[in-house]
């Protein structure tokens, strides 16, 4: 579904050039300096936020050739009535991620885009409504959009979500069988294989598992765990459960081989545990996410296990015989 076409205004225009001056290989720091000058007009942060959203649509078709002769072509007819550049090169060129109609006004696409992570790597998408999202290692996100419903699929992994209070469109997290709704929020969700674990820093969420006709609703501090069985609701230590998303690993009293998973979600080459009798060992720290060393060290210097590197890049922590 497209929104009626409208007039280019100066701020995205504006806003279209500072991303791709800030997409080349090399930015200043007084570039950098510039930008965020430039972005503390509210109208200008906002005509930014909206072109991040298209871009970030249609980043898969810009190396189309096919679409940009079209959309070089549109842009060479309207640049004689609005002033727009004449030529645009698809790629970090920003303004290919607009499609601009004879009128001069932009064709929105129907709000659909997919968000992803890759192990290790961590990410903050700014969604078309004001909401934002923060993904974290190996996760993927599917944006929909409609008039009626913002609909975000959690196909994989975590993501923080901070909702802009829409009560004509409710905003809901849906990870494979469970239904996550709010209005105005900050919550967190992760799915793992059949079961999904919700908590709630603020506001309100309901939640729904399909098909079995379980719901709760979670008050700030509330984690909900579904999966088989009845929904399971607790308290949680929310500044520790949300540690990720500021690039931390809080562990208190977690069991070792829990903590090792945890660890493990960030790396490529992992942490091998190998101390039968101690995988319930208690863990207490704060590490930084992907910082392999740290833990191992701090592991093995406190439980008196051995570290052995292995040739596949992985790393071994052994109970000492």
């Amino acid at each position: 579904m497209t929104s009626p076409t409208r007039r280019v205004t100066t701020a995205e225009v504006e806003a279209a050039a500072w991303h791709k001056r800030l997409g080349e290989p090399r930015v200043s720091a007084e570039t950098v300096e510039a930008f965020f000058e430039w972005r503390k007009v509210a109208e200008n942060a906002d005509a930014y936020r909206r072109v991040e959203q298209v871009w970030a649509s249609t980043a898969s078709l810009a190396s189309d050739p096919v679409l940009a002769d079209e959309v070089n072509a549109v842009l060479s007819r309207t640049g004689k009535r609005t002033g727009a550049p004449r030529r645009v090169i698809l790629g970090l060129g920003v303004l290919a991620t607009m499609t601009l109609v004879a009128a001069g006004g932009w064709v929105w696409l129907d709000g659909r885009s997919v968000y992803a992570t890759a192990i290790g790597e961590q990410r903050s998408v700014q969604l078309a409504d004001g909401s934002s999202v923060r993904l974290d290692t190996d996760t993927r996100v599917r944006v929909r959009f409609s008039g009626s419903r913002r609909l975000i699929e959690l196909e994989r992994g975590q993501a923080l979500f901070d909702v802009q209070h829409d009560a004509g469109r409710p905003f809901v997290v849906e990870a494979g069988q469970t239904q996550v709704t709010a209005l105005g929020t900050l919550f967190d969700v992760r799915r793992r294989g059949d079961s999904t674990e919700v908590t709630l820093v603020s506001g309100a969420v309901d939640v729904v598992r399909a098909g079995e006709g379980q719901r709760a609703r979670l008050d700030p501090g509330q984690r909900l765990l579904a999966g088989k069985g009845p929904l399971r609701v607790s308290g949680v230590d929310v500044a520790a459960a949300t540690s990720w998303a500021e690039g931390r690993m809080v562990f208190r009293n977690t069991a070792l081989v829990d903590a090792v998973a945890e660890v493990n979600r960030y790396l490529t080459d992992p942490v091998i545990l190998d101390a039968p009798g101690l995988e319930r060992e208690a863990v207490n720290g704060i590490f930084r996410t992907g910082d392999r060393d740290a833990f191992v060290l701090a592991a093995s210097e406190t439980l008196g296990l051995q570290v052995s590197e292995g040739r596949d890049g992985a790393v071994r922590l052994s109970a000492e015989k």
